[in-house]
């Protein structure tokens, strides 16, 4: 590991706006604020939003300027970039913003039922090859649901037009409520001053995959607690491309 990314880690050891549980097993401390991220950090009962792999941060600290009646928080395993955000958050005195730094595996452990609001996935990995570790997939769909307030809000906004297909067709195949979508959000007309506003912030990466020409494609849905979910059994195309301009490493043109 680089000096860097060490130096980062022992800042974000003294970050108060930090949680920490990066191992599959969550650790007592930050598993003990289940239920309590209100009461015990945020001191208020103000709605909870997550970021689920936000990165450097930048939709959890974007939304919490715009929004400082809103509790906000970043989950990622990534520590180095996840400074960026909690040392901004910090600088900035935003006292709404927290980051939970853990494997989105198991993140349920640290939320009790009906803790959280909404849901913001920000240029997830699509995971082509892996159906089960889609954060749209059924299995962490299900996860969702045991924290989650009953229909509450998941927003999905991706480069990827594999993840978006897929998401569309396995919210199409439950019937899972859908209050927006597009393939092209910054050519789709309609949209008021707020949620351009929301829609308009910009990630690290999504300002690479914009400078490659790809449309942003998002989809805003409601997540009932009531119903099996299924997953879609349709092959979908694949991604020409993966991170970094590098080109796919499968040979495969679908997938399920």
């Amino acid at each position: 590991m680089g000096k860097g990314k060490l130096e980062k880690f022992a800042q974000m050891e003294t970050f108060p706006n930090v949680f920490q549980s990066p191992y599959s097993a969550p650790s007592a401390e930050v598993e003990a604020m289940r239920g309590r991220w209100g009461e015990t950090y945020f001191h208020n009962s103000r709605p909870i939003v997550l970021e689920l792999g936000c990165g450097k941060g930048e939709y959890t600290v974007g939304l919490a300027r715009m929004f400082p009646e809103v509790n906000f928080i970043g989950v990622d395993i990534k520590g180095a970039r996840m400074w960026t955000g909690a040392k901004q958050a910090l600088e900035e005195h935003l006292p709404n913003v927290a980051f939970l730094r853990t494997n989105i595996e198991i993140i349920d452990r640290f939320f009790a039922p009906g803790e959280v609001q909404e849901i913001w996935l920000t240029f997830s990995d699509p995971q082509m090859k892996n159906p089960r570790k889609r954060l749209t997939s059924t299995f962490f769909l299900e996860r969702y649901r045991r924290f989650l307030a009953d229909g509450g809000t998941v927003h999905l906004k991706t480069d990827s037009q594999f993840l978006f297909t897929y998401t569309t067709l396995l919210l199409e195949k439950n019937r899972v409520p859908v209050l927006m979508q597009t393939d092209d959000l910054y050519h789709s007309g309609g949209l008021d001053a707020q949620t351009q506003q929301i829609l308009g912030i910009q990630t690290y990466y999504e300002s690479m995959w914009i400078a490659r020409g790809l449309n942003i494609k998002y989809v805003k849905f409601c997540l009932p607690h009531a119903g099996l979910l299924e997953e879609p059994d349709v092959e979908i195309d694949l991604d020409d491309y993966r991170s970094y301009h590098r080109s796919k490493r499968s040979s495969l043109d679908k997938a399920k």
